[in-house]
């Protein structure tokens, strides 16, 4: 493994996991375990009492062969431990994602082996490169049988050790308790990301004498580095001098809790900010240091103004290149400070001047107590003017039009508004999510739920359950298009079965609409298998149970916005809109972040 991955992976070596407990899992790895006083139990029952330790509530799955004895035992801890029964393993983990998105907390999934383990792989991807906290749990055949070919199995550690932080395979009773601590410890701390337990159906029925345990440290893992205090003060008079300076924001800000520290940040020096897909919730839309998304299909003035600054300040992102554009041209004017708690991502991507490793939320309000008050007042005004430019060419037409068919943006922002702008927002992938992260308005934290560095198409539908269920109190708004929602279609029998209060927004184009934008713009208008022939989705809707209402005038809109939001429970609303509409502003592939297309 290279240097600059360690902190990324957690493999086996670096643990010292060795054969069994022994010394790797006592007090040299941070391991304490205290006498149960009871009689032997099952590793099944050790594994749901090792979930209840850890303050699992909810647990998204699906059962089958290898893993019978675990939902046997849970069957009896339902009125502690809340079971989602989904209808495909896929819509487990990425329900186990919305979880951990609003929530805060560890995500867990309980599935089989062999297809029921392989079809979890998509959202464990997923959590990965979004740094997305989940446990995935899965059925293995008996060890005596592992290597044989013997019925569903799988080697799912093999599988997904490149894709997650840590993949084991529990063999022994014994090692219940000390993989599970392992895997909530790993899954949470550092920059988050999702652990693989494969569980062998003999290590689920033998005997074991229980001890709970916890764990605060693991040996060769140091997921809280220190912060250079050198770096740190370079940092400040680096701030301090800036004229031009621009703060990125990203979702580390949200995974570290540190929306108030950044918010007092950003006042105190007067710090103009863009914000990437996923950390668009981290500071509230309205507020007047935030200068809106970055990025593709971002606003054109953070964009274009971070080939102006003189002093960029990375707070917990990775500078994708959906934000970066071509990295030849990105930011060379500026001096560049990067906050992240993960060493691998330091100039992974853009060569850094000032590195900031730690716990944002710490780094930060170190920041805040040593830099100067300041206000920047000429340069933050010079966003205005590009603004201006977006709303009047852009932005106006999309969520204002005075004929035609609905426009996605429309849509998206009147929901928004009849929210308060206080909603869940869990996008799909593609013209919906663009469009939604352009004209949904945030409010309050914890609230953008999105499939970032995967773009995994499906991810809405299953993502919003998981999310009502971590967020039991917020209204869950669900943005998909016509073939993300036919991905993972089966899972409104989810919603069905266990009353979801997830608010399904349908916009409906009859097309895969980014793909079919990129067709128009870069490929001479040849829609090669695009255009989508579609089901009624009100009857559909109507077999589930879920009541529903489609829309194509726009002085329809607002009346079934509002029967959406005073439904209890569910609701499925379709929006038919525009069939060839274009997301824009645009920085084509290839081009430098400030090359804005404002029409094609």
């Amino acid at each position: 493994m290279s240097d600059n991955k360690i902190q990324r992976k957690v493999t086996s070596s670096s643990l010292s996991f060795g054969e069994g407990r022994g010394e790797a899992c006592g007090e040299a790895s941070g391991m304490r375990g205290e006498a149960s006083g009871e009689s032997r139990i099952t590793g099944a029952e050790a594994l749901i009492r090792s979930l209840k330790r850890h303050g699992v509530k909810t647990i998204f799955g699906y059962p089958g062969g290898t893993i019978m004895p675990t939902f046997d035992v849970l069957y009896d801890h339902l009125d502690e431990i809340n079971h989602v029964l989904v209808r495909h393993e896929q819509g487990a983990a990425h329900a186990a994602q919305g979880y951990a998105r609003v929530s805060g907390e560890v995500g867990v999934c309980l599935v089989t082996s062999g297809p029921g383990a392989t079809n979890t792989v998509t959202g464990i991807a997923d959590a990965m490169i979004d740094s997305t906290p989940v446990v995935v749990i899965s059925g293995q055949v008996a060890t005596p049988f592992l290597g044989t070919d013997f019925f569903q199995e799988v080697d799912l550690v093999g599988i997904t050790q490149p894709i997650s932080k840590w993949s084991y395979q529990i063999q022994r009773a014994e090692d219940v308790a000390w993989a599970v601590a392992r895997a909530f410890y790993i899954a949470k701390s550092g920059r988050p990301g999702p652990v693989v337990l494969d569980f062998a159906k003999n290590a689920q029925v033998e005997m074991v004498e229980y001890e709970p345990a916890t764990l605060d440290f693991i040996r060769s893992y140091d997921p809280d580095p220190d912060t250079d205090e050198n770096c740190l003060q370079a940092a400040v008079r680096l701030i301090d001098e800036a004229k031009r300076p621009l703060v990125l924001v990203g979702q580390g800000v949200e995974l570290g809790n540190a929306q108030e520290e950044l918010r007092r940040f950003v006042e105190k020096g007067g710090l103009p900010c863009g914000c990437t897909l996923l950390g668009l919730s981290a500071i509230p839309t309205d507020h007047p240091l935030n200068k809106g998304m970055l990025g593709m299909h971002g606003n054109l003035a953070p964009n274009i103004k971070t080939n102006e600054c003189d002093v960029l300040i990375a707070v917990g992102m990775r500078f994708d290149d959906r934000v970066t554009g071509t990295l030849d041209t990105y930011a060379k004017q500026a001096r560049i400070i990067h906050l992240d708690i993960d060493p691998s991502e330091i100039n992974k991507n853009v060569k850094v001047d000032i590195p900031l490793l730690g716990d944002c939320k710490k780094t930060l309000a170190r920041l805040t107590e040593l830099i100067r008050e300041n206000r920047h007042t000429g340069w933050i005004d010079g966003f205005a003017e590009y603004a201006k430019i977006e709303d009047e060419r852009v932005i106006r037409k999309e969520i204002n039009p005075r004929e035609g068919p609905l426009n996605m943006g429309e849509v998206i922002r009147a929901v928004s508004e009849a929210t308060k702008n206080e909603a869940v927002l869990v996008t799909d992938v593609g013209q919906n999510q663009m469009m939604a992260a352009r004209y949904f308005k945030f409010s309050k934290y914890r609230s953008m739920v999105s499939s970032g560095g995967l773009g995994t198409m499906g991810f809405a539908l299953p993502a919003a359950i998981g999310a009502t269920f971590g967020a039991p109190g917020r209204t869950i708004c669900a943005f998909m298009g016509d073939g993300g929602l036919q991905m993972t279609i089966q899972e409104l029998g989810t919603i069905m079965e266990q009353k979801a209060p997830v608010k399904v927004i349908v916009l409906n184009n009859n097309f895969l609409g980014n793909v079919r934008q990129w067709q128009a713009m870069f490929f001479g208008g040849r829609y090669s298998f695009t255009p989508m022939a579609n089901p009624d989705y009100m009857k559909i809707a109507e077999a589930y149970g879920i009541p529903s209402r489609r829309v194509a005038q726009r002085e329809e809109l607002q009346a079934a916005i509002r029967e959406m939001l005073q439904t209890g429970g569910p609701f499925m609303l379709e929006a038919c809109v525009i069939e060839e509409g274009n997301v824009l502003p645009m920085t084509p592939p290839g081009c430098s972040v400030n090359q804005m297309l404002l029409e094609c």
